[in-house]
């Protein structure tokens, strides 16, 4: 099967940018900010403690936010059928709980949503097939980098979101025409690294 990177029909987005037109004010790199200077391969320079935390949840808050609306415009558009609308509305559904969990876990201290606005590119069947697959390999990229640095009691918890977020992507992708699961193991990445590529691939302005 083909790779999707090598998929790219004129008009299309290049390399999605969703993103970029999704989170206002800068605020993925601040999260990413945040957390720098950790150690490689997302182990972590600090010990685990409850301010480490606070930041660690905000970075998946905010990823968790961008997805949620991402899908919940996408189905609202109407311009899903078949397996892509069972998707759109069942990840959708997961989406608004992993925002609740993470949110009811932070308490006062959870970021705001951000202000979205996605291109209608993104309702379309094509473009929402890659934005998604982009969109998942982001989440599960910050979920890996970070959820070990999380304090004992908290790994665990976090750990059943990953694997949603996980079989998310697998399902996705599978949609798409390429491997379900083109690694043995996914590597852990440090947020800086991942927001970096974020903006390689033009999700962030």
């Amino acid at each position: 099967m083909q790779e999707l990177e090598h998929v790219h029909p004129p008009g299309r987005w290049t390399r999605g940018r969703l993103l970029g037109a999704a989170v206002a004010g800068g605020a993925v790199a601040a999260g990413g900010a945040a957390l720098a200077g950790r150690g490689g391969a997302g182990t972590s320079v600090a010990a685990p403690s409850r301010d480490t935390d606070a930041q660690i949840l905000n970075l998946f808050l905010l990823l968790e936010y961008v997805q949620q609306d991402f899908y919940r415009n996408a189905a609202e558009a109407g311009s899903l059928g078949g397996e892509l609308a069972r998707f759109a509305s069942t990840v959708g559904t997961q989406e608004r709980e992993h925002v609740a969990f993470l949110s009811k876990r932070l308490g006062s201290r959870a970021r705001a949503r951000p202000r979205t606005d996605f291109d209608e590119r993104m309702t379309a069947p094509d473009g929402f097939r890659e934005a998604a697959v982009e969109l998942e390999e982001a989440a599960i990229a910050a979920y890996v980098g970070q959820a070990a640095n999380l304090t004992r009691g908290l790994i665990g918890n976090v750990a059943v979101l990953l694997s949603v977020e996980a079989r998310q992507a697998a399902w996705i992708r599978s949609i798409a025409g390429v491997s379900p699961a083109p690694r043995a193991a996914d590597p852990a990445r440090k947020p800086d690294d991942v927001i970096a590529d974020l903006r390689r691939k033009g999700f962030i302005a």
